[in-house]
This record gives structure tokens, C-alpha cells and sequence, in this order.
């Protein structure tokens, strides 16, 4: 019998690797109440092309029901897309977003995770749950408005959660009569205000999210705007960093199953990990040498960012959940002395005579927060002197902690350099926090030195080996030998252009060789005398 392959399953293959292989970008839509948020979004999955049946079905048949209608009817049927989003009841009746909506869409281009922030200022701390994990924010303002308090407010706050990538919807031009004018003005105005925010780039579209002018579709009425529309910048928008980042795994929990495997588990926040890579427990500060990479699907040679793994070591340590697994060489801060930028989300101020709780990643310690405060002023950006930080204000403290934490710079990895605040009573989430800097001055005193420092120099000269570092090193000692060529070449003939062409050549040539060569042995590890561990990294 002969069975023949289902092409439905053929397709269905086909259609997963294709989504295996588009980028996903996660991005936050937030401004003020009423600005439109919730209409854009709909808006956009409507336009694109991207609802279900069964959710056009339904939007049809509440606007019918709205507009007097009957099955038909011929009354004016105007869709309110923000239906879509606004699930809960007290939303649909209050015209407000309360809750964070998520939504997963994709395009033939590219996969999104958009996530719709409350606006309204009650709800600020739903709007940062929401910005803390996206790659973009998308900032609506309303065009007939201009910038709000809850604008300035929210785009502190994204900047202030390292959202690097802003882009600026200036919404309901309709109501400006589609005004060039206006929306310079706006432009203009909120360049002024996000001047010295720390963004890599702001870009700006007129829209109408209630017409869908510029939204999927170029709009005939803004001839004068001359950029992408809403959809066409979101998918080609590049959010990738453009920095490598050292290894980073807190631990989880350890692993014991039995009494021959201890294993410790976590999630790689950053950088990647190799079995035989040297790694640094902190806040210790031991030195190890990865065993094994158990995963779900058996063991690895090579773990990346974004991967939950079980890593086992050479030999037995004391380690335990809230300790940081680092690339050796690369040790993130140890302090128990945080200087901190903080969004308060309590209706009880964030006071010097009270404890709280900080958990950061997969450790928590009791803090307290020092008398020198500041509070950013919302119009001045000004960091103006405060006794407390104040429910939905931004502000910096210092916090002093009970006990070392691993942590990073925010600026430098997000997953190890954010943190929430906890009430030690209720448990409840009343404040984030990133790190700015910390005082490692007193407590590395107290960190036991990693033993063999000379052998972890020599183990770092190969673990770090970078394809731009092989580069590099190819290119010069290319140079050099071929100039040397040059001059012997220049006095056998006396000819510049033949010695110059005879040792361009050899740069080029000789230089791609000695990168492949040098990136060759980086993966051998025969030879090193056991101070450097086979490299794993890819050529």
C-alpha cells in the first residue's frame, strides 16, 4: 500500500518555518486618555487584513445595533474598532482602556506583539507593565490637543524602562482640518520636551485612526507628508541591538533530582553560554567550568539569550536561586547600595521610614530608601529635591539593601538591571525600578577573590575571542607583512604600480585566509593546557 503525503501537512510546514523566520517586534501604544490608542489599533488589523470572521462579524453587529439597524437595515453603520481591544466591561462602558490588551499579529513581513496601555493617570502602572517589555513605543497624541501631561509622563516612562525606539502618531488630523501646520507644531514641541531623552530615534506620522488615513494606506488628504504610513514604518523599523552582551543566567532554582545530578535552572537574559565555557557564581565570585547544557530536548553544546536551561559544573559549588551565573571576567555589579530611577505605582508614597522589598531578577532582599530624593518635574524635566516619591511620579533614590545582589546598569541588560518594589506585607507591586549605578566599593571587599587569577586572564583570551577581534587581527598583520612585501617588490623592480598591485592583492587575499585560519583553531582546544575551554561560538 502506498501512502501519499498530505499536502495540507506540506503547506502547514511551510507556513510555520515562514513564521519561524520573520522577526517579532514587541511594541507598547500608550499617551493620553482618549487619544485614540485602542481605534488604531483595531484600525490597523482592520485595514491589514488581520481580524477573524467571526470578530468582524461581531464589530458589524454591535455597530448595527448602535446605529438602529436591523438585519437589513439601512442606517449608517460606523465601526468602533476599539471594540477589539477593550474587553472588559467597565471599559466598553466607560470609553476608557483600564487593563493592558495584547494582541499577536503578523504581517508577510514581520510578526508583532502589540500591547494597548491604559492612558488614563490611574491606571499609569498598567501602562508600564505593559512598556517593560517592549522594543518600540508607540506614542499617540491627540492632533487637536497637542501634548498632555499624560503624553510628557508617558514618554518619561518608556524612555526610563530603555525603550529606545519611539514613534510619534499625531492622531485625528481630521480635526485640524489635516493641517501641515499643526503637525510641525507638534513635532516640534515634542522634540523640545524629549530632547535628552535617552532614545535612538523619534519618528513622526500624521494620522486618522477613525478613517485609517496613513494608517495601512497612504491618505489622499496630507499630500505635504511624504513618509511611510503607520504599518509599512513598524515593519521595517530596526530594533535589533548592535552590541554584543556578556553571559548573563540567574538562577532559578537548583536541580536535584536524584542524588548523582545537581543542575542549576534559569533563563539566559543575555549572551550565550558552551559547554566548557568558564563562568563566575555571584555574588561569590567562584570560578567554574560548565559540564553540561541540559535543555528539554536533551544536551546542548550552545545555549542563547532567550533559552531556559539546566547547566551543571566541574565540580561542586555552594550556589542557590538569586545567585548570577557570568561570563568569567565579565562580572556584572555586586552592591547592596543601589542608586536607582524609580516609578512609584502606590498610593502610599515611597517614604525613608518604611521597608519595602526588591526583587530583582530571581533574587529579593529588604530595602529601605535614603532622605536625599528627587522627583522629575513632567514640564521642565528637571530632577527637583523631595522628602517621598508620590503615586505615578518618576523620581531617584538610593536604596540600601540587606544583603549583596548581582545586578547590571539597565542601559547595559534590561533582565538584570530592572526591579520591582513590593510591599513586605501584601505582596502587591507598588513600584519599578532600574539601576543606574551601584556602590561596589564596600561590598566587593567582602567578595572572596575568584581563585587562579592569571589562569581566568588566559582563559578569557580565548572564551572572548570575537569574529571582529579575529578581524581586526587579520587585517593588521596583513598590512604589516604586505608593506614589507611592498618595499622589497619596489626595489626588485622600481615599478610603484606593480609593487602597489602585487601587495593590495596579498592584503586582500591573505587577509580573509588568516580570519578563517584564526576563526578555525578558536574552536580546538588541543593545545591550551587547560587553561581555555573548546570555543563554541560560530565562525
Amino acid at each position: 500500500m502506498t501512502v501519499r503525503p498530505d499536502p495540507g501537512a506540506f503547506a502547514l510546514d511551510s507556513f510555520l518555518d515562514q513564521q519561524e523566520q520573520k522577526s517579532l517586534l514587541r511594541f507598547v501604544v500608550c499617551g493620553s486618555v482618549d487619544h485614540g490608542k485602542s481605534t488604531l489599533i483595531g484600525r490597523l488589523l482592520y485595514e491589514a487584513k488581520l481580524l477573524f470572521q467571526d470578530q468582524l462579524e461581531a464589530l458589524m453587529g454591535t455597530a448595527a445595533a448602535v446605529s438602529g439597524a436591523g438585519a437589513g437595515g439601512t442606517a449608517h453603520q460606523e465601526i468602533d474598532f476599539s471594540l477589539l481591544l477593550d474587553g472588559l466591561v467597565a471599559e466598553r462602558e466607560q470609553k476608557i482602556t483600564i487593563d493592558v490588551a495584547y494582541r499577536l499579529f503578523t504581517t508577510d513581513r514581520r510578526k508583532f506583539i502589540v500591547a494597548d496601555a491604559p492612558g488614563h493617570e490611574q491606571y499609569t502602572r498598567n501602562m508600564a507593565t505593559g512598556a517593560s517589555t517592549a522594543d518600540l513605543a508607540l506614542i499617540l497624541v491627540n492632533a487637536a490637543d497637542g501634548l498632555t501631561s499624560q503624553t510628557r509622563r508617558h514618554s518619561l516612562i518608556v524612555s526610563t524602562l530603555g525603550v529606545r525606539h519611539l514613534v510619534v502618531a499625531v492622531n485625528k488630523m481630521d480635526l485640524v482640518g489635516w493641517s501641515q501646520e499643526r503637525f510641525d507644531r507638534i513635532e516640534a514641541d515634542f522634540r523640545a520636551f524629549a530632547a535628552d531623552l535617552d532614545v535612538a530615534g523619534i519618528t513622526f506620522i500624521p494620522v486618522a485612526a477613525r478613517s485609517g488615513d496613513n494608517v495601512v494606506n497612504r491618505s489622499p488628504h496630507m499630500g505635504w507628508y511624504r513618509g511611510p504610513t503607520l504599518l509599512a514604518h513598524l515593519e521595517q523599523a530596526d530594533i535589533a541591538p548592535h552590541d554584543e552582551q556578556p553571559f548573563r543566567m540567574p538562577i532559578q532554582w537548583v536541580n536535584r533530582p536524584n542524588a548523582e545530578f545537581r543542575g542549576y535552572s534559569g533563563l539566559i537574559t543575555a549572551g550565550e553560554v558552551f559547554s566548557g565555557m568558564a563562568v563566575q557564581i555571584w555574588p561569590s565570585g567562584r570560578l567554574v567550568r560548565v559540564e553540561r547544557i541540559v535543555t528539554a530536548g536533551g544536551d546542548a553544546d550552545l545555549a542563547v539569550a532567550g533559552e531556559s536551561v539546566t547547566l551543571t559544573f566541574d565540580q561542586e559549588v555552594d550556589a542557590s536561586r538569586g545567585d548570577v551565573l557570568a561570563e568569567a571576567g565579565a562580572a556584572p555589579l555586586v552592591s547592596d547600595r543601589l542608586s536607582a530611577r524609580v516609578v512609584w505605582m502606590s498610593e502610599q508614597p515611597l517614604t525613608p521610614d518604611r521597608r519595602y522589598l526588591v526583587k530583582a531578577a530571581t533574587a529579593t532582599a529588604q530595602a529601605t530608601a535614603g532622605a536625599e530624593m528627587q522627583v522629575i518635574d513632567l514640564d521642565s524635566r528637571r530632577a527637583l529635591p523631595s522628602a517621598r516619591i508620590a503615586n505615578n511620579e518618576i523620581g531617584a533614590c538610593v536604596l540600601t539593601l540587606d544583603r549583596l545582589i548581582s545586578v547590571d546598569r539597565y542601559r547595559a541588560n534590561r533582565a538584570t538591571g530592572g526591579f520591582i518594589i513590593l510591599d513586605p506585607e501584601s505582596y502587591d507591586t507598588i513600584g519599578l525600578g532600574i539601576v543606574e549605578a551601584a556602590d561596589t566599593a564596600q561590598p566587593r571587599a567582602r567578595i572572596p577573590a575568584a581563585p587562579g587569577p592569571d589562569g581566568v586572564k588566559r582563559l578569557l583570551t580565548r572564551t572572548h575571542e570575537s569574529r571582529l577581534r579575529s578581524a581586526a587581527k587579520a587585517l593588521t598583520w596583513r598590512i604589516v607583512a604586505s608593506l614589507v612585501a611592498f618595499a622589497i617588490l619596489l626595489a626588485l623592480t622600481g615599478s610603484v604600480g606593480i609593487a602597489g598591485s602585487v601587495a593590495l592583492a596579498d592584503i586582500v587575499g591573505r587577509t580573509i585566509l588568516y580570519y578563517l585560519h584564526e576563526r578555525m583553531w578558536a574552536r580546538i582546544a588541543w593545545g591550551n593546557q587547560g587553561t581555555s575551554p573548546p570555543a563554541a561560538r560560530s565562525c
